[in-house]
């Protein structure tokens, strides 16, 4: 995702006092969250739709992040980084993604509602 984009989206705000940021159809770079770092300390909405994010290994730590908007990317895996860098993660929809196994999301017990489209609309959520 472009710095330019993220520097559009801020204003004239400081990182520290967004609570919401949508940077859908913004492509990434190699598939990668470039950009965005974990200065984001207020951020609890997150809109990342159709960007061609692969990975989500570049994560920075987003405690406060409680809902992700991750549909119609490419992602396959690697989700096992939520629980760590998004405690506060209680909506993820990762429609039209390749996931192929969520069994590496672990969670403490608490809601945590995945929306994953396959085929026609299947939602499976996780309590």
């Amino acid at each position: 995702m472009e710095m330019k984009k993220i520097s559009l989206e801020l204003g004239n705000r400081a990182p520290e006092e967004v609570t919401e940021l949508v940077f859908d159809n913004c492509l990434c770079v190699n598939g990668e969250i470039e950009g965005l770092k974990d200065t984001f300390k207020e951020l609890e909405f997150l809109s990342m739709a159709n960007v061609e994010l692969s990975s989500l290994a570049q994560l920075p730590s987003l405690n406060k992040l409680r809902k992700w908007e991750l549909s119609d990317n490419i992602i396959s895996g690697g989700l096992e980084v939520l629980a760590e860098k998004c405690p506060n993660l209680t909506y993820l929809n990762l429609s039209g993604n390749k996931i192929k196994d969520l069994s590496t999301v672990e969670t403490d017990g608490s809601c945590f509602c995945f929306c994953f489209f396959l085929f026609n609309s299947t939602c499976h959520c996780a309590f």
